[in-house]
């Protein structure tokens, strides 16, 4: 059976010299793997070898959810070139690629996730290198992850201490994150919870209001993607690949 969707590449292989097997992202099936036949020829049906973050409607055969799918059309539409030229802005879309792929699984769609990807990836892409963009660059970064994490439900407890229930608040003489946890905890609760993070109060504000991202300096933004990062390394048993790209976060 033939089905159409819209997709995003996350990962792409050489499985032989003019073929390659592709990952995509797909707003309606999910996460799908398929073998693209032919695509690093010339004049191939994908119009060339399918690269990172090529996104458009694909075609594909899903008969046996078990095996590769088989690409059979790929309308590719104008990418993400600017990436090209700001580092940064392309490693935070990488690591988010690779979230999305680890933590989601083959055939569970998430459309409302997929909307957020590509609208991370597109606002990624209008970034400048600078390094006020930069910033503009991690926020955003972070309101995906969070995104991710609620859609694929693990989201942590943000709004309140985790293990007595006390809801946030800015007067907390102390703050901390702990994975295991899943969530903030609070000073008189923190001794419990040897495996933690403790957070500055414009950090654990931050995590709290979301709304507190966009207007946060880079000093805290970094310490936001820091517990970000451990959260993931907690969840996964290892961290991410490209957690070590993104800049003042690859050591707690």
């Amino acid at each position: 059976m033939l089905t159409k969707d819209f997709a995003i590449c996350i990962r792409a292989i050489d499985f032989s010299e003019t073929s390659q097997i592709v990952t995509f992202f797909t707003r309606a099936a999910g996460k799908i793997s398929a073998i693209a036949r032919g695509s690093k020829r010339p004049k191939s049906a994908f119009d060339g070898p399918i690269e990172m973050f090529s996104f458009g409607k694909i075609v594909f055969s899903d008969s046996n959810k078990e095996k590769l799918a088989l690409l059979t059309e790929f309308e590719q539409q104008p990418g993400f070139t600017h990436l090209r030229s700001n580092l940064f802005a392309l490693n935070c879309c990488l690591f988010s690629a690779e979230l999305v792929n680890l933590l989601t699984d083959d055939y569970d769609p998430h459309p409302c996730l997929f909307d957020n990807f590509l609208q991370f990836l597109q606002n990624a892409n209008e970034r400048k290198a600078t390094r006020i963009e930069h910033r503009g660059t991690l926020a955003l970064l972070i309101v995906f992850q969070l995104a991710l994490l609620k859609e694929v439900g693990l989201m942590p407890v943000l709004n309140a201490c985790v293990n007595c229930k006390n809801n946030f608040s800015v007067e907390w003489p102390q703050s901390y994150f702990s994975s295991s946890a899943n969530g903030l905890i609070c000073r008189d609760c923190e001794v419990s919870f040897p495996d933690k993070v403790r957070l500055t109060g414009n950090a654990a504000n931050c995590l709290t209001n979301l709304k507190k991202i966009a207007e946060s300096d880079e000093k805290t933004l970094n310490e936001v993607e820091k517990v970000l990062i451990y959260h993931f390394t907690e969840l996964l048993g290892r961290p991410p690949k490209m957690a070590k790209h993104i800049s003042g976060t690859s050591k707690f």
